[in-house]
């Protein structure tokens, strides 16, 4: 063929193409045309007539792409409609990291979902039906933890751990001292350190003891009148080994002052399995006059943050006018009263989980992976609880590995599941996946295989640090 030849042909190639894309572009389908489908006009009433338009415009956009025919625009828009009107996603957790900090730590109770859902519309939680006069908030809730924590006189409840600390700071040592050891100055995660956060309420800090030793006789030598409590943290998201000492609480506790204990982690009782982890009720005995403890770590309710101890002590945070701006909404009391009254929770359900169970699991799935032609296998692993708890433990697990690029792929489907990668293998832990999700798991496995990711929704991506491994952050607060 000659140049003039090939020429021509090339023109006449485009100008067939141009044609071809202009017919797509009139045959695309109006926007009004596309929300009249029965399936998205009634999504209309579920997700609001604007996000179910920018789902029909992003579907209009591929086929002028020529990604998909026109005649599949509402297919298109049908198949990437969200699930709610919402950014967040849900994610299968198989990272084999229980409490996961970037995936909101403590997966809720069927118990305290139901309850949240209950408490949506107009409900009781500052009203006395009986009488019909205003009652103290959440009262139902605090008396469970008080229930649940015999020790306790009293209990209060914030939106976070740094809150309940922050408020105990500010109501009993505001302009006043507080006795803590430097062993204890601890990070809380995403570069928030405990010193600043106290210094912040406007008490002063009296640092005791060094790095690794810290005697009770260093916090009677700084005590005094100026002293407003002694701060005992439990270092909750890092281990010190060797040369150390620290003192306990029934020690500080016969040095006069009171002593607020930060426990972290949110055990309510003590835990067979995490014999090493400090829980309320132990503490208040030894002679806490106050506990601190996050809701939404090992206790597995909602973010909060727990204040537990002397009656007078919670009376006078209660009505601390910082309270007001740290006080919970009613979804998160009905969700930690239930998760307190309830059933066990889930994380409560992970930590106990039988290895032999697990491997069983593992096996199983692998063995049907394999079977539709994928490189599945079943392997040993080990699961950490995370979130800022127990840490340097391990808890024996099972893991199904699959090829390193199944990470992304998994990430990126729907249900979006995120795994961890080692030496080369993407790891789904099984530990922190409920068996009942097992089938779940598998055909995102199989649609990952397909290259088929099943509709990315929005979001996505990596976790905070682009890690693929446990958390991108271990927080302590």
């Amino acid at each position: 063929m000659d140049r003039d030849t090939a020429t021509a042909t090339t023109r006449t190639d485009r100008a067939a193409a141009g044609r071809t894309g202009e017919d797509a572009r009139r045959r695309l389908p109006r926007t009004d045309a596309v929300l009249a489908d029965p399936r998205l006009a009634g999504a209309t009433g579920r997700l609001g007539r604007a996000l179910v338009k920018s789902v029909v415009t992003e579907a209009q956009e591929r086929a002028r792409r020529g990604e998909i025919p026109p005649e599949s625009v509402a297919d298109a828009a049908v198949a990437a409609l969200p699930r709610t009107a919402g950014g967040l996603r849900p994610v299968l957790n198989a990272t084999g990291v229980l409490l996961h900090t970037n995936l909101g730590r403590a997966p809720l109770s069927r118990a305290a979902r139901d309850a949240m859902s209950a408490a949506c519309g107009p409900t009781d939680v500052e009203l006395d039906l009986a009488t019909g006069a205003r009652s103290r908030r959440g009262a139902s809730a605090l008396a469970a933890l008080a229930e649940a924590v015999p020790p306790a006189e009293a209990a209060h409840v914030v939106n976070n751990g740094a809150a309940a600390l922050a408020l105990a700071a500010s109501a009993l040592a505001a302009g006043k001292e507080i006795v803590v050891s430097r062993g204890e100055m601890v990070e809380i995660g995403d570069g928030f350190r405990l010193p600043d956060l106290l210094v912040s309420t406007g008490a002063r800090l009296r640092e005791v003891g060094t790095t690794n030793r810290t005697t009770a006789g260093d916090y009677a030598a700084a005590i005094g009148p100026d002293t407003g409590f002694v701060l005992k943290v439990h270092p909750s998201n890092f281990t010190v080994t060797g040369f150390t000492r620290s003192a306990s609480v029934a020690e500080l506790a016969r040095l006069g002052a009171p002593v607020v204990a930060d426990i972290g982690s949110g055990l309510l009782r003590p835990e067979p399995v995490l014999p090493a982890e400090p829980d309320a009720a132990t503490w208040l005995r030894a002679g806490a006059a106050l506990v601190t403890a996050s809701g939404d770590k090992l206790l597995g309710g909602p973010q909060c943050g727990l204040l537990l101890g002397r009656a007078d002590l919670v009376r006078r945070l209660a009505r601390h006018p910082l309270a007001r701006a740290l006080r919970v909404d009613k979804l998160t009391l009905a969700a930690l009263e239930a998760t307190v009254r309830g059933p066990a929770a889930p994380v409560h359900t992970m930590l106990h989980a039988d290895p032999r169970r697990l491997r069983d699991r593992a096996e199983h799935l692998a063995a049907a992976l394999r079977g539709a032609g994928l490189d599945a296998r079943a392997a040993d692993s080990a699961a950490a609880v995370g979130g800022g708890g127990a840490p340097g433990v391990t808890l024996p697990s099972a893991a199904v590995t699959l090829p390193e690029e199944y990470a992304p792929a998994l990430r990126l489907g729907t249900p979006a599941v995120l795994g961890r990668v080692e030496d080369g293998r993407c790891l789904l832990d099984l530990r922190t996946v409920p068996e009942e999700d097992d089938d779940t798991l598998a055909e995102a496995v199989r649609r990952a295989g397909r290259g088929d990711a099943g509709g990315s929704g929005r979001g996505g991506g990596e976790p905070d640090g682009g890690q693929d491994s446990g958390e991108a952050g271990q927080e302590g607060e």
